[in-house]
């Protein structure tokens, strides 16, 4: 139904103005530009009345009267999508999350747009109309999605993601068909390669597809195998082809113009006695043979991979434009590049249809693994005049602990791989989570990323990848040498630690100094512990050199802190301005001390610390230190039974030192046992004789119930009075506390609080909680 019949019963009997304004949503095609020239008051009650197609480009319109239309796209996602999106909080535009998530359902036909009269519209197409709203874009299970956004009658929406998109997610992945592989392929070289996409995410794949999960990490690295992969009934890309043909005339003009240098610089005393209209003429004359082959791809048949050369060797690095575009190879280099170790591996069952080389995908996603890694990187290390014994050795079983280890699995054939592929744009940040990583994928991982100049951010999160770690920082390592390299971010997180974690982020350090953020967390020791390595006496004897390091975050598996392990980390990193360490154990009751005392002479710099789940009940003298450093802006006790053993007295100095702390913005205490009391108390901190000026208190999972968060806003409520208005306090993070035992209450109180500061709280029901807190009942 056109017409919003719904709204018209619910405001029976109809005023002249609703039937009017029904009458208007039926024609809106023939009087969309009338309507747009409306006065302010009547285009307000009109807007209601339209599909989602016609309010989106109402927007325009409504801003002129100086209307908002965000109260309206909040209905619709209400009553059409009936959930409480995540974080609701931070949305700030609910057009753009309607229609993205709209889009999204239609997709994967999860939503019926004949269910609802706003959805539908027959001069619009769900799809194509929502496209251009699209940042992020989940595809799942058979990936039925590509296949989709791959069909002709979609070409305009595909053309609309690739200007749009940024964020590509893999979820629930299963293995699927060569025909949906190449609609695949189709998508990412059209997403990626010629798109806008910076991020590649996958997550949640158990058991998954080597050939589908290579494929996918291989052209998110820029890569794609020349051939029928790209070719869609018959035609390769045409923005291939455009590329291909600029470059081929860019060439040949260049190719001319060395040619008449040459000749006149090869003539000698002689070519200076020609006529100026000889030299001119032999300038301006065009290319006098077929267009030459673009430079970069002679390198195909080197030692180098096309669109290497200037990432491994020492030549100067390339435009940005030549690295985006695509290279044509002959066909015959094409056919005598095919590794014969493709052929052994080929799927029994394949479509005949009028691809004429259904091989190249497979050819190519299984041999890139293949590729001799460790000679690539020989030239690089022989430059630089390093020892060229692998860092990595001190892991045993890795698989990069030498170049005989590449080699053996690599050879000729790998090489050819990454050889006859092109080079495309590439994404910024790959995260790969829940994802079993075998040794060969980490091998082609670690290729992958040896050359992947445009990666900033790595997240790799429970990979199973224990002793294959080496193999990542060895890639890792290598791209780090690269003078273009922008590599900022490496998050690492697993159940199991193969290595201690400090050695670990020495490790990591030491190979990859450029790093400004790290993270690394382990839940549990390894299984075996007699299988666990050794310190490596290359990484924790060696001198760790100076780095750029701004962001630590250590997760240990309730492994010891030994400040004498990290001294050496905190005393390269100078930069280092925020520290988290999570689940350590302290092994003696000075060593929070010397941590302490570390951080004062090695960490100048440092803003935020962060302890979580670190038994901090013994440590109060140490906390009432941190407290008052004037260093510190952001401070976080996380878990830390801070109030476990403590008294009254403790509390009173916490208060005190804070008020008396001008630099403290942050001060975070969630989980520590708060209870009523401590809460109320935790109101003093902003007194009339208060110079603190902490912006933001987090008091989440701190058993506070409705009467006594009602009692902290009245006392907050005098404070503010005593102090003519005046309070630097901004936010109360109140999440998973005892807020439900009284409702009335605590709505009465959260409404008071709002009046003076932003409030973050949940709808968490306290019976589900699974701790018991007697002592503070």
């Amino acid at each position: 139904r056109s017409v919003p019949e719904a709204v018209m019963a619910a405001e029976r009997p109809c005023s002249l103005f609703a039937l009017s304004a029904a009458a208007v949503s039926r024609s809106m095609a023939a009087l969309e530009r009338d309507v747009w020239a409306l006065p302010g008051h009547l285009l307000r009650g009109l807007l209601p009345l339209l599909t989602i197609f016609h309010l989106e480009r109402a927007e325009d319109a409504a801003r002129r009267a100086g209307l908002s239309t965000q109260p309206i796209w909040r209905k619709l996602w209400d009553d059409v999508m009936k959930t409480r999106p995540p974080n609701s909080e931070s949305i700030t535009c609910w057009r753009k999350k309607f229609l993205e998530t709209f889009f999204s359902s239609v997709l994967h036909g999860v939503l019926d747009v004949s269910s609802d009269w706003r959805l539908h519209d027959r001069h619009f197409s769900p799809l194509l109309h929502s496209s251009p709203h699209v940042s992020q874009l989940t595809l799942c299970n058979m990936l039925q999605g590509a296949v989709e956004l791959t069909a002709e009658h979609n070409h305009k929406v595909l053309e609309n993601l690739a200007a749009s998109l940024r964020v590509l997610k893999f979820q629930h992945l299963f293995s699927c068909d060569q025909s949906i592989r190449r609609s695949l392929v189709l998508l990412l070289h059209r997403l990626i390669h010629h798109g806008s996409v910076s991020q590649v995410s996958m997550c949640s794949w158990p058991v998954p597809d080597t050939v589908l999960l290579v494929l996918i990490l291989t052209m998110s690295a820029g890569f794609c195998r020349s051939g029928n992969a790209l070719a869609c009934h018959g035609s390769l890309c045409g923005l291939c082809r455009e590329e291909d043909k600029a470059q081929s005339q860019q060439s040949a003009q260049e190719g001319a113009e060395r040619g008449c240098n040459a000749e006149r610089e090869g003539s000698g005393a002689e070519n200076q006695k020609r006529s100026p209209k000889k030299a001119d003429a032999c300038m301006t004359s065009g290319p006098r043979s077929p267009p030459l082959q673009n430079p970069a791809c002679e390198e195909t048949s080197s030692e180098e991979p096309c669109g290497h050369s200037t990432i491994q060797g020492g030549s100067s690095p390339r435009s940005s434009s030549e690295q985006l575009s695509c290279h044509p190879i002959p066909r015959k280099t094409r056919r005598w590049q095919k590794p014969a170790v493709g052929r052994k591996r080929r799927c029994l069952r394949r479509s005949r249809g009028h691809y004429a080389d259904p091989e190249d995908l497979y050819d190519f996603v299984f041999t890139v693994a293949r590729e001799d890694n460790s000679g690539l990187l020989d030239k690089t290390r022989t430059t630089e005049g390093e020892n060229t014994e692998n860092w990595t050795s001190s892991s045993p079983g890795s698989p990069c602990t030498g170049h005989a280890g590449c080699k053996k699995r690599g050879g000729p054939a790998g090489t050819r791989s990454l050889k006859a592929a092109h080079r495309f744009r590439s994404v910024s940040t790959l995260e790969l989570f829940s994802i079993p990583l075998t040794g060969e994928t980490c091998r082609t991982l670690s290729n992958l990323l040896s050359s992947w100049v445009s990666l900033e951010n790595l997240v790799l999160s429970y990979n199973s990848l224990n002793a294959n770690i080496s193999c990542i920082l060895s890639g890792l390592r290598a791209l780090s040498r690269h003078p273009e390299c922008r590599f900022r971010v490496l998050r690492v997180s697993d159940m199991f630690s193969h290595m201690p974690c400090m050695e670990l982020v020495r490790c990591t350090l030491s190979a990859l100094p450029q790093l400004h953020t790290l993270s690394v967390s382990f839940d549990l020791k390894n299984q075996l512990e007699g299988t666990r390595p050794e310190a490596s006496p290359s990484c924790s004897e060696a001198e760790i050199p100076e780095s750029c390091l701004e962001v630590l975050e250590i997760r240990f598996p309730r492994e010891p802190l030994h400040t004498a392990l990290l001294l050496p980390v905190l005393k390269a990193s100078k930069s280092l301005q925020q520290l988290s360490l999570d689940s350590a154990t302290l092994p003696c009751p000075q060593e929070l001390g010397l941590l302490l005392e570390v951080l004062k002479e090695c960490t100048p710099n440092l803003r935020k610390l962060s302890f979580h789940d670190v038994n901090l009940a013994e440590h109060q003298k140490e906390v009432l230190l941190l407290l008052q450093d004037p260093g510190l802006q952001e401070i976080t006790f996380s878990f830390c039974r801070l109030f476990e053993n403590s008294t009254a007295e403790f509390l009173s100095e916490i208060i005190n030192t804070v008020k008396r702390n001008s630099s403290l913005k942050s001060l975070k205490l969630p989980g520590n046992r708060l209870g009523n009391h401590r809460l109320v108390a935790l109101a003093d901190i902003f007194s009339e004789d208060s110079s603190s000026s902490l912006c933001q208190l987090d008091v989440s999972s701190n058993c506070i119930k409705p009467d006594g968060l009602l009692e902290f806003t009245k006392k907050l409520e005098g404070h503010i009075q005593q102090r003519g208005g005046q309070l630097p306090f901004t936010q109360l993070r109140l999440f998973q506390n005892w807020l439900d035992q009284d409702a009335e209450t605590a709505q009465e109180a959260l409404r008071r609080l709002r009046a003076m500061c932003s409030v973050v709280n949940d709808a968490w029901d306290s019976s589900q909680a699974f701790a018991d807190y007697i002592s503070v009942m």
